[in-house]
Order: structure tokens, then C-alpha cells, then sequence
């Protein structure tokens, strides 16, 4: 089992329960485990640019590709810092990892990483960036921080009262988050939030709140994406993240992870169960392989087209490239 200090929103996929959908008809995913872990570890997130891939999880796990996650080794800082690593983004030669105490880990290639100064102390749960360089971070306590420089510098540019977003006047977790090429950033978490700005946090605009947490964001392009976490909520875009609406999972799982390919494909991690779309997002079924059934993964990411394939990680610091 995974610490409840290690990632809060797994431990809140825990306590809120749920089970794997029932299995529906469909053709089968084809799933290859590529890395088998022990059972103390856990890797919590993955991202790839083209062939070069990170993934990092307990105990800051880095865990390096270059031929689209067929092979992996540890980078020679794995474990480096002791704290957890709960989110990567992967731009060119650069990439960014984020964590436990507001820690922040910066690459421009070669498996050199150093720390960043950062503008935050609380938990960092994710952080996403784009090919310009421009990167946000979120966590606990609803910290937003932004970066220019593809993660060297940042600053906060949360509201100054977060906390309005929320009906309970909390201030809200923030588990996910997406810069698109334009810029423009797009951030979500507890109490159904969606929130988005055009100008780095200038002026923030709320596009949906619900009961449910939500844990991964995925706007892959200009037009379609997903949002998906607590008892089975998915949400889908199909105009960039200005509107959402709810689809049908038929499962009361916690959802981890989404990841959307361009040909409609899609696949959402879970708390006991795998979940697949083959029609941009309309329905949803559950994969019967392994033990999808009976523990988590959380990070996925496609990267590959034909076959559709992704990289998934989780549990015991298991990776799985898994082919629709």
C-alpha cells in the first residue's frame, strides 16, 4: 500500500472506495509489463516527449527512457532527494519534475537534474509545460505556481483568494493542470474545480465545479480533452476546456490518470480498474487483465499511433505499455 503522505489524492481514491466497471465487448488491449518493481515502491506520474520519457514516484523514483518507454534505467539521481515525486512534464531536452515540500527538480538533458528555487512550501501534485518553455505547478492549499523558463524560476499566480472558488470557503487541493500552446493555462481539483486564465494568472475564470475531487487533465489539442477522478466522474471537452460535460463511466471507481490520442482512443487509470474509449470519450470499458482488478495505477500517456499504444505506471513500480 502506498502512505497516505506520499500522494493525498490516492489515499482519497482509497477511502472513497469504488470498483472496477463491469467488462463490456470490445476488442482486447494488448498489455506488456516492461518494468516490475517491488512492492515498497510506486510511481506515481509519466510524461514523454516524441522518444524520451520520465517517470517518478516514491521516495523521488526517476525512471529514464529513450526509445518510448520499451526500455527504462534509473537516472543517476534516482532517489537523490528522499521526497516524493508526484508529477513530470517532458519538453524536448527539458523536463520538469515536482513534489513533496513544494520540491521542484529541473533537467535540460544529459540525466543532469537540479533543484529549483521554488515558490511554493506545500505539496506539488502536478505540473504541466509547453514547447515555449512556459510551465505551471499546483498543490495543496490551491498553490499555483508559473514558471518561464521551463521550470529554472517560478512565481505564484493563484488568486489572491483562492478560496472563493469553493462553496465551503476552503481553500481547495489542486491535483492536475495543462498549459496548451497558446499559453493558456487550465488547472483542476477538489470540489469539481476547473479553472482557467489567458493572461498567467491575471484574471482567473471558473468553468466547472461539482461535488466530485478531479485528480488528471488531459487537452491534448486544440479541441478535444478529459478531466476524470472521484467515483467515476469523466468529463469531456470538445472545445478546448471552456465547456464540460459529464460522460457516463459506469463505474464508482476513483480515476487516477487519462491520456487521449488523436484518433479518438482513450484510457483512464483507476483504483481498481482500467478504462478504455475507442470513440473520443462516449463510452467507456473496463479492460480485464492482471491486476487492473484488484489494485491502482495512476500516470498514463500514449506514444505511439500504430497501434495506439501507451505507457501506464503504478503500483509496486510497475510500467506497462499497453496497445489498443
Amino acid at each position: 500500500m502506498i502512505r497516505s503522505a506520499a500522494l493525498a489524492w490516492v489515499s482519497a481514491a482509497w477511502l472513497a472506495g469504488g470498483g472496477p466497471a463491469a467488462a463490456e465487448d470490445g476488442a482486447v488491449p494488448r498489455v506488456t509489463p516492461v518494468v516490475e518493481g517491488t512492492a515498497h515502491q510506486a510511481l506515481f506520474a509519466v510524461a514523454f516527449d516524441a522518444e524520451r520519457g520520465v517517470a517518478v514516484g516514491a521516495a523521488g523514483e526517476l525512471l529514464l527512457t529513450g526509445d518510448r518507454g520499451v526500455s527504462w534505467h534509473p537516472s543517476k539521481q534516482n532517489g537523490a532527494t528522499g521526497l516524493s515525486l508526484l508529477g513530470v512534464d517532458v519538453r524536448g531536452a527539458h523536463a520538469v519534475a515536482v513534489g513533496q515540500a513544494g520540491l521542484i527538480l529541473v533537467s535540460d538533458g544529459n540525466d543532469a537534474w537540479q533543484k529549483a528555487a521554488t515558490a511554493a512550501q506545500e505539496r506539488l501534485f502536478a505540473v504541466s509545460m509547453n514547447d515555449a518553455g512556459k510551465a505551471v505547478a499546483v498543490g495543496a492549499f490551491g498553490t499555483i505556481i508559473l514558471s518561464a523558463d521551463f521550470g529554472r524560476t517560478w512565481r505564484s499566480i493563484a488568486p489572491p483568494d483562492v478560496a472563493q472558488f469553493s462553496d465551503q470557503g476552503a481553500e481547495p487541493h489542486l491535483y492536475a493542470a495543462s498549459v496548451g500552446p497558446s499559453g493558456m493555462v487550465t488547472v483542476a481539483g477538489e470540489f469539481g474545480l476547473i479553472l482557467r486564465t489567458l493572461d498567467d494568472g491575471g484574471h482567473w475564470s471558473v468553468v466547472h465545479k461539482g461535488e466530485a475531487s478531479l485528480f488528471a487533465l488531459d487537452l491534448p489539442g486544440a479541441a478535444e480533452g478529459f478531466a476524470v477522478g472521484q467515483s467515476g466522474t469523466i468529463l469531456r471537452t470538445g472545445d478546448g476546456g471552456v465547456t464540460w460535460r459529464e460522460e457516463p463511466s459506469n463505474t464508482t471507481a476513483n480515476l487516477l490518470g487519462v491520456t487521449a490520442a488523436p484518433d479518438g482512443k482513450a484510457i483512464v487509470t483507476a483504483m481498481n480498474s482500467v478504462l478504455v474509449s475507442d470513440d473520443h470519450g462516449s463510452s467507456w470499458r473496463s479492460v480485464a487483465w492482471g491486476d487492473f482488478g484488484s489494485t491502482w495505477y495512476a500516470g498514463a500517456q500514449f506514444v505511439e499511433s500504430a497501434p495506439a499504444t501507451a505507457i501506464l505506471v503504478g503500483h509496486a513500480g510497475r510500467v506497462l505499455r499497453m496497445s489498443l
